[in-house]
This record gives C-alpha cells, sequence and structure tokens, in this order.
C-alpha cells in the first residue's frame, strides 16, 4: 500500500515538473528576438477629389471647380508661383474677395460659349480683379487691352468712355479672343501664351522647334520671362482654389448668383447722383461702372451697371431726377470765348471746368465740347472725376489712383522676379495686332448746347464716341433679371493683355 502511494506521488511531481519552463526557456520567453519582425505595409488610398454635379453649386467656387477643363501643368514654376500667393493669404483673400463681383457673370459666359471655367481666374493674373488696371505698355481694365487691339474688337476708347475697362464689354472681347486663339493652336497653354505675348510671337517660336525638331508644347518654347510664368501663375491659383483646405486657406464666400444688371441711363446724370440713388458708396459704384471716362453720362444708349437688388431703386430715382429737367449737358466752345467765360456762365471755376472735362493745362479751341451743370451742384461730379482716369492722361497715368504699380499691371504688389503677379511686358515691334476688322462702330456724339446770342454753333473738333452697333449676347444676359432695362449695347472682340506684340 505504501508503495503504491509513492508511486502515485512520483508520478503527479514528474507531471508538475514537465510543465514546469526551465530556465532557459524563460530567459529565450523574455529576450527579444533578434530577428526583425515583417508587418505588412498598410497602403492609404490616394485622395481623389470628387464632385456631385447632380446637387446645385454651394457657391462661386465650387461652380467653378466644376467646369475645370484645362489640362494641368506641373512645374518648379507653378509651385514658385503657388507658394507666391500662399504667403501672402491677406492679399490672397482681398483680390479674391474684389473678383466676387465680377464671377459670376464670368463663368455663366464661360459655360454658355462651352469654354473651361479656370478663365474666369485669369483677370487675377492680368489686373488682380481691378478694373481701372493700367500697365506701362498701355494696357487697360479687367482683361488688360493695349489701345490697337482694343480699337480691333470695337471697344470704343475715346474722350468720353473707355470701354477697355467696362466690365462687360471687354469680357465678351476677352472671351472671343481667347476662342479665336485657342481654335488656331488647339492647345489652351499656347492659346494663353498668346494672349500673353501675342500670337505672331507664339507661332514663330513654334516654327522655330519644328524647324530644330524639338517639342511643340508651351513647357518647350523659348518665350519671355513672364509669358513663361504666365500658364503657371494660372495654374497656381487654379491649384489654391480647386482645394483651399489643402492649404489650410478659406476663401471668401461668393454666392453662385447674379451679381449685377444693367439699368439704362438717362443723358445729363452725374455718377455720383447715380451711385447716391443706388444707395452704393462711390468707389463701389466705380468698380462697377468703370468705363467712364467723364463723371456723367453723355448720350443715349449708355447704361449703370448695378448689383441685382439696387436696380430698382435706382430705376426709380432716375425716373424722378428726368422728370426735374436738372443734370448735365455738353457745350460747345464758340469762337473768341474762354473758359474762364464758360466756367462763370455755368456756375464754375475755371479749375472745376478743367477737372470735370479733363482738361489738365490743355488750352481748348472753337468746337470743343464740354461737360457743364444744368441746375445741379458740381460736387459730386468733382468727386467722381478726382478718382477717373481721364482718357487726356491716359499716356501718362491713367488708373494709377486705384493701386496699380509702376511696372503695370495694376496689382499693387510686384512680385520677385520669376514669382508673382504679372508685370506687362514690353512691346515687341516684331508682334503686331490682328488684321483690321471691316465691322466698325460708327461714333455717336453728345448733343452740345450752342453759346447763347449765337445762330448756329460750330462742329466740335473731337467726336465723343458712342455705343457699339450690335449688342453683345453676354450684356442681354446681365439684365435678365431687370426686364425693363437695356443692356449695354456694345460688340465683343477681344486682345490680348499686357504685352504691346499681342493685342
Amino acid at each position: 500500500m505504501t508503495r503504491h502511494l509513492v508511486a502515485l506521488l512520483a508520478g503527479v511531481l514528474c507531471i508538475w515538473f514537465a510543465g514546469k519552463p526551465t530556465a532557459v526557456q524563460a530567459q529565450d520567453a523574455i529576450a527579444p528576438s533578434d530577428q526583425p519582425v515583417e508587418v505588412e505595409e498598410v497602403v492609404v488610398p490616394e485622395r481623389v477629389l470628387t464632385l456631385d454635379l447632380t446637387r446645385d453649386a454651394n457657391d462661386i467656387w465650387d461652380r467653378i471647380r466644376r467646369g475645370f477643363g484645362m489640362p494641368d501643368l506641373d512645374s518648379e514654376r507653378v509651385a514658385e508661383q503657388q507658394a507666391f500667393y500662399l504667403n501672402r493669404p491677406a492679399f490672397l483673400k482681398q483680390v479674391l474677395a474684389r473678383g466676387g463681383r465680377y464671377l459670376y457673370y464670368f463663368v455663366d459666359e464661360l459655360e454658355r460659349r462651352g469654354m473651361p471655367t479656370e478663365l474666369a481666374l485669369l483677370p487675377m493674373v492680368e489686373s488682380s480683379f481691378n478694373p481701372m488696371a493700367y500697365s506701362r505698355s498701355h494696357a487697360s481694365g479687367l482683361w488688360q487691352f493695349i489701345p490697337s487691339t482694343g480699337k480691333y474688337f470695337n471697344l470704343t476708347q475715346d474722350s468720353w468712355v473707355d470701354e477697355r475697362r467696362d466690365v462687360i464689354a471687354s469680357t465678351n472681347a476677352a472671351l472671343d479672343y481667347l476662342q479665336k486663339i485657342y481654335e488656331m493652336h488647339g492647345d489652351w497653354h499656347l492659346a494663353l501664351a498668346s494672349y500673353n505675348w501675342g500670337e505672331g510671337a507664339v507661332q514663330r517660336a513654334l516654327k522655330r522647334n519644328a524647324d530644330d525638331g524639338l517639342p511643340l508644347e508651351y513647357s518647350h518654347l523659348r518665350m519671355p520671362e513672364e509669358t513663361r510664368n504666365y500658364v503657371p501663375k494660372l495654374q497656381a491659383i487654379k491649384n489654391i482654389i480647386g482645394e483651399p483646405e489643402l492649404f489650410h486657406l478659406e476663401l471668401p464666400y461668393v454666392a453662385n448668383e447674379m451679381h449685377f444688371v444693367a439699368v439704362e441711363a438717362p443723358v445729363g446724370v452725374d455718377l455720383a447722383t447715380a451711385a447716391e440713388l443706388s444707395d452704393m458708396p462711390l468707389e463701389e459704384f466705380l468698380a462697377l461702372n468703370p468705363g467712364f471716362n467723364r463723371p456723367a453720362t453723355t448720350m443715349p444708349g449708355q447704361t449703370f451697371i448695378v448689383p441685382t437688388d439696387r436696380a430698382r431703386k435706382l430705376r426709380e430715382g432716375l425716373d424722378e431726377l428726368q422728370r426735374s429737367g436738372r443734370g448735365w449737358t455738353m457745350y460747345t466752345v464758340e469762337r473768341g470765348e474762354t473758359l474762364d467765360k464758360i466756367a462763370a456762365r455755368h456756375g464754375l471755376s475755371s479749375a472745376q471746368l478743367r477737372q470735370i472735362n479733363g482738361l489738365g493745362s490743355a488750352t481748348v479751341s472753337p468746337g470743343h465740347t464740354l461737360l457743364v451743370p444744368a441746375g445741379v451742384a458740381p460736387e459730386g461730379a468733382l468727386a467722381v472725376s478726382s478718382l477717373l482716369p481721364f482718357a487726356a492722361a491716359a499716356v501718362r497715368q491713367q488708373g494709377l489712383r486705384i493701386g496699380t504699380t509702376n511696372s503695370g499691371g495694376g496689382t499693387g504688389l510686384k512680385a520677385p522676379v520669376g514669382q508673382g503677379l504679372k508685370s506687362a511686358p514690353s512691346a515687341s515691334p516684331a508682334a503686331s495686332p490682328p488684321p483690321k476688322k471691316a465691322d466698325a462702330k460708327a461714333p455717336h456724339k453728345p448733343v452740345a448746347k450752342k453759346a447763347p446770342g449765337k445762330a448756329t454753333a460750330k462742329a466740335p473738333a473731337k467726336k465723343p464716341g458712342s455705343a457699339t452697333s450690335g449688342t453683345a449676347k453676354p450684356a442681354a444676359k446681365a439684365v435678365q433679371k431687370a426686364p425693363a432695362q437695356k443692356p449695354p449695347v456694345k460688340k465683343a472682340t477681344t486682345t490680348p493683355q499686357g504685352a504691346a506684340p499681342k493685342r
């Protein structure tokens, strides 16, 4: 019995010791392995920006993204331009907010024409959305037309108006030109290079590459530094607008809705009065109506552009003003008259008469047409004239009052060489504007009153410009919410920006 108990106990102890790890086994369990542990790599799928085209756009930026249609350009220059804008967030937001008042019209017209909506951002490269921008190459307006190209595209430029600054007329012309050069090249990058540098210059650069057996793409052409940076600037802005959250940037809100309409303007209404009737600050009113060279309307067919919610108020105010018979009128200088006498007759000083008519120190001869008050105080017109870039001063400083730089481009901020905002290219004798069109606009002249006591008045030496003979389709769109109004009558045509060669 005792023998059996001892055997049983010995068996239990053997089993217990067999299950217990040895010291060496315990050491191996604690010590880390010398062999690397293989862990399967986690693959994060690439983020793809998707757009739900079944819903309405949240804002104008969302709508612009939906219409992107140009091939992307990925280069070191694009990265440099992108960094330039992103390193100046306050400036970037200010310019984008300034452009907000124009973007709906730009995008609407681009979509109507089937053009890529990136082009709505091109005026940021051209003028920083400043309609008064003026370059050293004498390019003017949001789209930066030089005088010769503006003339080719039937944009009136005279003592009374400059349609290169007119929001609707210049936009129609710019898009006409961009369509033309895209059809010429079949490539948007080359079309943009032509807009900046001139179509003739780009054609010659393409021929050089073809003769040398080199590629014919934009990035392979020999071109001026400004043109080489031109498309990268637009691409940089496109990247920022396309994915602002990637750059921790909040874009200013711009509603996806019509911002302005055209209201028919009676002859003889000064812009300060129109701004007051619209309940708008004068600077904001001029930002929508930058095409005037004089502080009052001077001929039938002109319009005021105002926000959609101000159109009715302005129309009612203009009707009342018209019934009063007060306003501004045109006066033709007679032989033997002096500015002092004419000014005194209309309750002005000679200096005020000169300021309102943009005369500076110039003398006037018989037949010259002057803008004079008829029963209204001149203070409003004087305030406007201090802001307008008169045609007489165009070559010297047109537009410089509204934040331009001496280097041109109208940006108000000069980028370092090879970066940033565009400066106006120097004129190239080799490049020439497109061949002349046959259908020029017929100019109108304001009705001038005769000098007292004279039977007849001399014919004016200069004919003030007028509305164009054709009505642009986009202009009609601008007034679709204000049926009683006529759109600005103008014929659309375009030229490139900043470079004397092209337009």
